[in-house]
């Protein structure tokens, strides 16, 4: 498994439905509302099979409110 971070820009007034259908999806394993550039901060698991690009624009960008997203791979380095 793999964690993958992404930051995710709303469009205005619609954090929180966004927040709300990313956690009925059940895809995330925590998500968070953040202060500056973007509204939210989601952590996702993924099996070391699945492409994290696939990933974000097939199964987190489909959500309706979502005007931009970064992505933050992490790695194994400890």
């Amino acid at each position: 498994m793999k964690a993958l971070f992404v930051q995710i820009k709303c469009e205005l007034g619609r954090a929180y439905e966004v927040a709300s259908a990313i956690a009925d999806a059940e895809i995330a394993s925590e998500i968070y509302s953040t202060a500056g550039d973007f509204d939210l901060l989601v952590k996702f698991y993924l099996e070391d099979h699945v492409d994290p690009g696939h990933f974000v624009t097939e199964s987190v960008q489909r959500f309706s409110g979502i005007r931009d997203t970064l992505t933050i791979m992490t790695f194994r380095a400890f």
